[in-house]
C-alpha cells in the first residue's frame, strides 16, 4: 500500500485551515465518539414509529396536506415554513415583521427542547399547521408543537455506526421534505423514508443507492407534484454522481438523472450522459468520477425546471481522473432539468475541469431582478469557487459574476461566457501550490438568504486556503478518501501566496448586491463554520456564529441588534414562522459537521459537553439556556506506558485516517474525543482492536483494516502517546 508522506512544514500552510485540514495533504472519513449513539427508543418501543394513543391528545391544529398549490403560495403564508428555503425559490426570506428594528432587542427563549446526540445539527426545520418537523445527526426525525416544544413522535431509523465511515463530514442530516399527509427523510445510509406527519410511523422506505458503495444522505429531499427528489453523497470515496425522484406515495422511483457519464462500453443512460462523455477521458469510471448532487436544490414552477447543484469530482486530481483533459461534465455544474422526467435542460459550470474540491452544490437562489433596466428570472449561487455567479435561469445564459472572496486561481470570468481565467499555478501537476479558497470553499453548504427589500443576498463567507500537490503514486483506498493529492515536503511555488492568506479574517457576513457585484457591508468573525441565514421583513438578518451566539443585524447597513447566548453553534440557520399573532424565530443549535471536525481546535470553536437542542424565541420570552455541564479533563497516568511504534510514521498516518474527525494533532473541538486523554492508548491491544477490528463500529468508529497494518497502527499509537505527553506536561 502507498504510505502517506509526513505532514507539510505549517510555514507554508493557511495559518489555521491548511494545518487543520490534513497533516499529509489527504483527508480521510473516521468519525468515531466514546459515546454511544442507540437507536432513540420511539414512544412504544416499537421501531421507528410512535404511538397514536401516547401522544398528546390535543393537537395545535388540524393536519392539512401539503399540496403544490400550498408549496407555490408559501410566499404569502406566515404561519409556516412549509419547504426547505420557504419557498421553492429558496429565498429564505420572510415577510413577518413583528420581530424588526425596535424591538428586536427583547427577544428571548419561548422554550427549547434537547435532543439525545451531541453531533453535529445542520438541519432547517419545517413548520406546519402548528407542528415543528425537524432532523439531527444520525438521521433521526422529530415532530414537536410548534407553540411548547413538547415531543409528539419521534423516529429513528437505526443507521449503523459502521456508515460514519462513508460520511465525509460528519453524521449529520440537512432536514425533511413535506407532501400530502407525510414528511420525507433521507438517511445517512442511503434510504428514502416515507413519515406519516401525524404518528411518525413509517409508510414505506426505498433504497436509492447501491449499498455496497460508499454513498450517504446527508441533504434534505424536495418534492415536486407528487415527486420526492434526493441525491447523495460520497465524492471523495468513489462513487457516480445522480439525482432520483420517487412517487410519494408509493416510493417507487419515477426517473434518475446521472451527473457523469459511466463506462462508454456499457452504453449511456441519455443524450446528456453521451454529451459529458465526450468532455473526459481516461478510465475515469474506474472510480466512479464525482459529481454527487449531496445538497442544494430549487424548482420554478412556471418554468417547471428543476436546478440541482453538483459536486466534486472522484479523485480531487483532475490529472488522475481525466489525464489532465476535458471539462468533465458535469462537475462542478448547475444543471436544469425538466422535472417531470428529469431529462436535461440546459447546464452551466462553475468549475471547468475541477481540481480543487470546488463544489456547485453550494445554495441556489431563484428571484425576478432588473439588470440593465430589463426584468431577469436569474438563479445565484456562491459557490466554493469564490466567484459570486447570476445565470438566467431560463436558457443558463451567464449574466454577470465577481468574486465574492479573495482568491488567487483565477484572474477574473470571461466576460461572455463565464468561464474562468485560470492562474497558471494552480493546476499542481508540477509543483505544490497554496490556492484559494481551499477544499471548504469561499462559501460551504450554509444556506445564503435574499431580502427583496434591499436586493441583497447575505453570504456566510470565509477565507481557506490549502496546499495541493501531486502524489509521488496513486492507490484506490476501501475506507480512506480517494483525493490524488499527495502530503508537501517541499515548499510551494508560490509561498507569497501563503503569507497573503495568513491575513484574512476567519470569516464574514457579507452584504452582496447581485446587480452591481459588489459588497454592500460586512460582519468579520474571527471563527469558522458560522450559520446559514435567514432574512425578515422586519429590517433584519439572523445568524448564528460558531462561538456560541445568535444574532440580529439590520439589512441596510449591518449594525448588530441583538444577540443571545445560546452556549453551542447554530449550523443551518434559522426559520420564523407566525401562531396566534406571536412571530417566533427557531434554530436548531448543536456544533458538528466538516469545520469543527477536520479543524479541530484551530477552528475558533470549543469543546462542548451538552446534546444539540432546538430553540425557539420571541418577543417578551425569559426562558434560560440550561448551563453547559463541565468535566474536568485529566491527563493521561503514562509512567510505565511505552510504544515502538513509529511515531514519524504514525503522524502521517494520524493525518490521513484520523485527523478529520479528531482534530488536526489530536486538538478535538468535539464532540468526538479528544485522543489526547483517550485510556485506549495505554494498550496497544485494545488500540488496535478499535482500529483494525472494528470494536467501536456501532458507535461510528469505522474499522481501517482494509488499508492499513499493525505497523501503522502501532505508529498512530506512539504519535498520539507523544501528544498525550505534551497535555501531561502542561
Amino acid at each position: 500500500m502507498q504510505t502517506p508522506n509526513p505532514p507539510a512544514s505549517t510555514p507554508f500552510l493557511r495559518n489555521k485551515l491548511a494545518l487543520a485540514m490534513i497533516m499529509s495533504g489527504m483527508l480521510l472519513a473516521a468519525c468515531s465518539s466514546e459515546e454511544t449513539t442507540p437507536p432513540v427508543e420511539t414512544l412504544n418501543e416499537t421501531t421507528g414509529s410512535a404511538s397514536v394513543d401516547q401522544m398528546a391528545a390535543d393537537r395545535p391544529e388540524d393536519l392539512r396536506p401539503v399540496d403544490a398549490s400550498r408549496i407555490i403560495n408559501a410566499g404569502s403564508n406566515t404561519a409556516d415554513w412549509l419547504s426547505h428555503g420557504r419557498t421553492y425559490s429558496e429565498q429564505r426570506h420572510s415577510p413577518l415583521d413583528t420581530i424588526n428594528r425596535s424591538n428586536v432587542e427583547q427577544l428571548g427563549l419561548a422554550w427549547d427542547f434537547e435532543l439525545d446526540t451531541d453531533r453535529g445539527q445542520e438541519a432547517t426545520p419545517l413548520i406546519i399547521d402548528g407542528v415543528v418537523y425537524f432532523t439531527s445527526a444520525w438521521s433521526k426525525a422529530f415532530a414537536v408543537d410548534a407553540r411548547t416544544g413538547e415531543e409528539i413522535w419521534r423516529y429513528d431509523p437505526e443507521v449503523p455506526g459502521a456508515k460514519a465511515a462513508d460520511a465525509c463530514c460528519d453524521v449529520v442530516n440537512r432536514g425533511l421534505a413535506a407532501w400530502g399527509d407525510m414528511v420525507f427523510l433521507g438517511a445517512l445510509d442511503g434510504r428514502l423514508i416515507a413519515l406519516d406527519r401525524e404518528t411518525g410511523a413509517e409508510v414505506w422506505s426505498t433504497m436509492t443507492v447501491d449499498p455496497e458503495g460508499r454513498y450517504t444522505i446527508t441533504g434534505a429531499p424536495r418534492v415536486v407534484d407528487g415527486k420526492v427528489v434526493i441525491g447523495n453523497g460520497g465524492g471523495e470515496l468513489g462513487v457516480r454522481g445522480y439525482v432520483s425522484a420517487y412517487d410519494a406515495e408509493t416510493g417507487d422511483m419515477v426517473w434518475r438523472f446521472y451527473t457523469v457519464p459511466g463506462n462508454p462500453e456499457e452504453g449511456f443512460e441519455s443524450d446528456a450522459m453521451e454529451m459529458a462523455a465526450e468532455t473526459w477521458a481516461g478510465e475515469w469510471w474506474r472510480i466512479g468520477g464525482g459529481g454527487t448532487v449531496w445538497d442544494s436544490m430549487a424548482y420554478d414552477p412556471e418554468l417547471n425546471l428543476l436546478y440541482i447543484g453538483v459536486g466534486n469530482g472522484s479523485p480531487w486530481n483532475h490529472h488522475i481522473r481525466s489525464n489532465g483533459e476535458g471539462d468533465n461534465l458535469f462537475l462542478s455544474s448547475i444543471v436544469a432539468l425538466h422535472a417531470d422526467t428529469g431529462e436535461y435542460a440546459w447546464h452551466f459550470q462553475t468549475t471547468p475541469a475541477e481540481s480543487w474540491d470546488y463544489t456547485a452544490t453550494q445554495h441556489m437562489i431563484l428571484a425576478d431582478i432588473e439588470i440593465d433596466g430589463r426584468m431577469r428570472q436569474v438563479i445565484m449561487q456562491a459557490p466554493k469557487n469564490g466567484f459570486f455567479y447570476v445565470i438566467d435561469r431560463t436558457t443558463g445564459e451567464f449574466i454577470s459574476g465577481n468574486n465574492y472572496v479573495e482568491i488567487n486561481w483565477a484572474s477574473g470570468l470571461d466576460p461572455v461566457t463565464g468561464r474562468p481565467i485560470e492562474a497558471e499555478i494552480v493546476r499542481y501537476e508540477r509543483d505544490p501550490a497554496v490556492v484559494i479558497p481551499g477544499p471548504l470553499g469561499g462559501h460551504n453548504w450554509y444556506p445564503m438568504s435574499y431580502d427583496p427589500d434591499t436586493g441583497l443576498v447575505f453570504i456566510p463567507s470565509q477565507n481557506t486556503s490549502y496546499v495541493y500537490s501531486n502524489p509521488g503514486d496513486f492507490e484506490e483506498q476501501e475506507v480512506g478518501w480517494n483525493l490524488g493529492v499527495g502530503g508537501v515536503n517541499a515548499p510551494p511555488a508560490n509561498p507569497e501566496d501563503a503569507q497573503r492568506a495568513q491575513q484574512l479574517p476567519a470569516s464574514a457576513l457579507l452584504a452582496w448586491d447581485p446587480v452591481t457585484q459588489q459588497e454592500r457591508w460586512r460582519v468579520e468573525y474571527p471563527v469558522y463554520g458560522n450559520s446559514g441565514l435567514l432574512s425578515t421583513g422586519g429590517g433584519l438578518v439572523f445568524q448564528g456564529s460558531a462561538d456560541g451566539l445568535f444574532h440580529a443585524y439590520r439589512t441596510d447597513n449591518g449594525e448588530r441588534l441583538w444577540s443571545y447566548p445560546v452556549g453551542d453553534a447554530i449550523l443551518g440557520g434559522a426559520v420564523t414562522y407566525e401562531l396566534d399573532g406571536e412571530q417566533y424565530v427557531l434554530a436548531l443549535a448543536g456544533q458538528g459537521g466538516a469545520m469543527p471536525l477536520t479543524m479541530g481546535l484551530l477552528s475558533g470553536n470549543y469543546p462542548r459537553e451538552r446534546n444539540g437542542r432546538l430553540m425557539a424565541f420571541k418577543l417578551g420570552a425569559e426562558g434560560q439556556v440550561p448551563e453547559m455541564a463541565t468535566t474536568q479533563r485529566v491527563p493521561l497516568n503514562l509512567e510505565g506506558i511505552s510504544s515502538e511504534g513509529n511515531a514519524e510514521l504514525g503522524a502521517a498516518m494520524y493525518g490521513a485516517y484520523c485527523s478529520v474527525c479528531h482534530g488536526p494533532m489530536a486538538l478535538s473541538a468535539g464532540p468526538i474525543p479528544d485522543l489526547r486523554y483517550s485510556p485506549m492508548l495505554l494498550s496497544s491491544e485494545a488500540f488496535h482492536g478499535i482500529v483494525l477490528e472494528g470494536t467501536l463500529e456501532s458507535r461510528g468508529m469505522p474499522n481501517f483494516s482494509a488499508d492499513i497494518g499493525e505497523a501503522q497502527v502501532e505508529g498512530i499509537r506512539a504519535f498520539l502517546l507523544q501528544r498525550a505527553a505534551t497535555v501531561a506536561a502542561e
